[in-house]
């Protein structure tokens, strides 16, 4: 059983992964790697995401039931933009896409919105949290 001090520091954990892969991405992008920086992007939210997840007693390891719980727990009530919902399933479809398809490419002003909208993504994730 997860005590509460180890649930918050793995919350704190998630959310500083969160921001040293932005950090990650943004390196990725100035290097011109852009599918592995499309990756983690959605890497980035996805940890977020899952601190969250944790701050509210939720937990999975399936990403399609993560991005399902976000948009049921705060894009339906209204908690939380549905532009937010439509940045995960982007960064989601956009990652997918760059792992498994073969010759896919992105340009750089594609994955620099990307990179904004992961950006924008964490600070509502940390609102969220509180």
């Amino acid at each position: 059983m997860i005590t509460e001090n180890d649930r918050n520091d793995l919350v704190e954990h998630r959310l500083n992964q969160a921001s040293d892969t932005l950090e990650l991405a943004k390196f990725l992008i100035a290097n011109d790697k852009l599918i592995i920086a499309v990756n983690r992007i959605y890497y980035g939210m996805y940890y977020a995401l899952t601190a969250l997840a944790l701050k509210k007693g939720f937990e999975t390891s399936k990403h399609s039931q993560l991005i399902g719980w976000f948009n049921r727990e705060f894009i339906m009530p209204g908690t939380s933009d549905p532009k937010y919902g439509k940045i995960l399933r982007n960064a989601f479809q956009n990652r997918t896409k760059g792992d498994y398809d073969a010759f896919i490419s992105f340009s750089t002003p594609e994955v620099e919105i990307m990179l904004s909208e992961m950006s924008e993504f964490l600070s509502e994730v940390n609102r969220l949290i509180g």
